[in-house]
């Protein structure tokens, strides 16, 4: 049940909004604050056109769009005009609020990051993609976890970027962490179209999660991106899907509690549980192992496909993005275990 995309909101739903945004063409300053203003008049159309709406998302490229240019005045910082703008239009409007930007990061190639504020301006989330969409994406791969947090109206909520869905682990770590409610934002263009759809859907029914998911829209003059926002329930049946028109909200009405009831008493598929405890009906509490070879392999570094000295594209030199000389330097705490929120948004704090 979607309650009529949160028209008629139950007590405990959360409504979330997923924004089809218009794909934009962003090749100078003056286009990035144009389209900055753009994204701010798209957060009051979500409170004016949905008042029961608790959270609206905008996808990833939402500011930049598909260009992939690494230009620094292109680049957005969290203490810069862009971000300040968000936030504010999450105060004006109360409602939380989703959005991507491309960030400045003085050590090397700039972050994809996520952003997720508060309906009183608090930064409550702060993700950097984890898996750029390689060879096409210069972005330096996050470092920072994928967090979990308490989103409106209580729901545990985690963000991931586009070419993350992919990946069960992804959603495996959202889950395993706590999500009730994964959002994926991306910019993905048509030929991604059955893979976007399919691994939702997975998404959710791997881990009895609910999953919200939002590409850019229309056509740049140069690519195409699909639309085609989507929310599936936690058993994988797709609550609301949207079509190819941009700008486009799409609305439906998030149930936490039936999810927190579904991990809680089903037996059949309730897969993140029965993962650690394999066949507990034949030996008790289940196998606790870890038999993966490849989780085995990846801890001790040792990770190695059988046909991985053959792949041929290992860098993004057939994208022209230069072949990187750095290393990965390490995971770090996230922005906002260290005191970013007190420093940058000393009034939300």
């Amino acid at each position: 049940m979607s309650g009529l995309a949160g028209l008629n909101k139950s007590p405990n739903g959360v409504v979330v909004g997923l924004v089809q945004l218009q794909l934009p063409v962003v090749e100078t300053p003056a286009q990035l604050a144009m389209q900055t203003q753009r994204v701010v008049r798209m957060v009051g159309k979500a409170r004016r056109s949905y008042p029961g709406m608790d959270l609206v998302v905008f996808p990833e490229y939402s500011l930049h769009g598909l260009s992939m240019s690494t230009a620094p005045e292109l680049m957005v910082t969290l203490d810069g005009p862009e971000v300040a703008a968000l936030r504010a239009a999450c105060i004006e409007h109360q409602i939380w609020g989703c959005f991507s930007i491309m960030e400045h990061n003085p050590h090397g190639m700039p972050y994809n990051t996520g952003l997720i504020f508060d309906d009183q301006g608090a930064l409550k989330l702060y993700y950097r993609k984890y898996h750029p969409w390689v060879p096409v994406e210069p972005w330096e791969p996050g470092n920072m976890g994928i967090p979990v947090i308490d989103g409106p109206k209580g729901v545990k909520l985690s963000l991931i970027i586009c070419h993350d869905g992919m990946f069960p682990e992804m959603a495996r770590e959202c889950a395993y962490k706590g999500a009730e409610l994964m959002i994926r934002t991306a910019g993905y263009t048509a030929p991604i179209r059955h893979a976007w759809g399919i691994t939702n859907q997975a998404n959710a029914f791997q881990n009895l999660m609910a999953t919200a998911s939002v590409c850019l829209c229309g056509s740049d003059g140069t690519f195409d991106s699909m639309g085609e926002a989507m929310v599936c329930n936690f058993d994988g049946t797709v609550q609301v899907q949207g079509g190819g028109r941009p700008d486009e909200i799409v609305c439906a009405e998030i149930r936490p509690d039936l999810i927190r009831e579904a991990r809680l008493n089903w037996g059949v598929e309730n897969n993140i549980y029965q993962l650690y405890h394999r066949g507990y009906a034949a030996v008790k509490g289940g196998a606790q192992d870890c038999p993966y070879t490849f989780m085995q392999d990846m801890v001790s570094g040792q990770f190695a496909l059988p046909w991985g000295d053959d792949v041929v594209v290992k860098d993004g030199t057939s994208c022209g993005i230069p072949a990187p000389t750095r290393e990965f330097q390490g995971n770090e705490p996230n922005l906002l275990d260290t005191g970013t929120q007190k420093s940058l948004f000393k009034e939300a704090a």
